[in-house]
């Protein structure tokens, strides 16, 4: 898929067929993520993949009982990671640089399902103690984002988006 069209055609997919997402795909997807630019080239984030049934439902019950996440084969859960900035970076590395790395890392993930036709859907609403309880990770990582990942079930909604005009500001 070329490159302006994949960005065409992502859209947040919120029902998911039940096919499992082949493990080569997941491979490429985090290798994509890998490929994000970050500060220093410190790649100041982590990833924690869900796909066991039980554990997608606590998911879904940590962000706000959006169940559709549990429907996804797939979830991949970006975490700022500052411990790998902050040494260099300061107070900088810990309050924004570790969440651009982790947000850059998951718009990459994003972008590469969806050239490989599956759907996504970045989800931003959860409890970030409970999540981080849950999952056992370390007190430092902070989660950023929860991406579901799967084959689509649905045709997405199509919504308008804000026109360059609209949001360029020329100096």
């Amino acid at each position: 898929m070329e490159f302006f069209e994949v960005i065409k055609n992502r859209h947040s997919v919120r029902s998911y067929r039940k096919d499992p997402v082949e493990k080569e795909k997941i491979q490429w997807i985090l290798k994509a993520a890998s490929m994000a630019p970050s500060a220093g080239n410190l790649q100041a984030f982590e990833v924690v993949l869900v796909s066991d049934e039980k554990k997608k439902a606590q998911v879904a019950r940590f962000a706000l009982n959006q169940w559709f996440i549990a429907e996804a084969p797939a979830i991949l859960l970006f975490f700022a990671n500052p411990e790998r900035n902050v040494w260099k970076y300061g107070r900088r590395g810990l309050e924004l640089y570790s969440l651009q790395d982790a947000t850059i890392a998951c718009a990459y993930a994003q972008l590469a399902a969806t050239a490989m036709g599956l759907g996504t859907c970045w989800v931003g609403a959860f409890d970030e103690n409970g999540l981080k309880q849950f999952l056992g990770v370390p007190g430092s990582w902070k989660p950023v984002s929860i991406l579901t990942i799967g084959y689509p079930a649905e045709e997405p909604i199509r919504v308008p988006k804000r026109s360059v005009e609209d949001f360029l500001h020329v100096r």
